[in-house]
């Protein structure tokens, strides 16, 4: 005959996976998608100072639910700044370029 020490009550060990899922319930999702919700009907409904503060306080508690995720964006950000720098460098000798090349094309047709 095998004696097994039993720790905990079967009723407390039932009672544990409820109260596990209620510390994994992440409020500050809820409310951040709440108060994102409440600023987009404010904006339909014309009140732009009340969406616009509630659009903030949404974002802001959607960072902080996020904060691996920022943290990865915000330390990725100086290579986008980069590759946006060189883009629009780029572009401003393209239309430099573009418009020397009309200048010319105006001498000839004019000359």
């Amino acid at each position: 005959m095998v004696v097994v020490p039993l720790t905990k009550p079967a009723e407390i060990a039932s009672e544990a996976p409820l109260a596990q899922c209620a510390d994994t319930t992440n409020w500050i999702r809820y409310a951040a998608a709440g108060t994102l919700a409440a600023s987009g009907a404010l904006l339909i409904t014309g009140n732009r100072r009340a969406g616009l503060i509630a659009a903030a306080s949404g974002v802001a508690l959607a960072m902080i639910d996020q904060q691996e995720t920022v943290s990865t964006w915000w330390n990725m950000l100086p290579s986008f700044l980069e590759e946006i720098n060189d883009t629009l460098s780029r572009a401003q000798v393209a239309v430099t370029d573009l418009s020397a090349q009309g200048q010319k094309l105006r001498e000839v047709l004019r000359g």
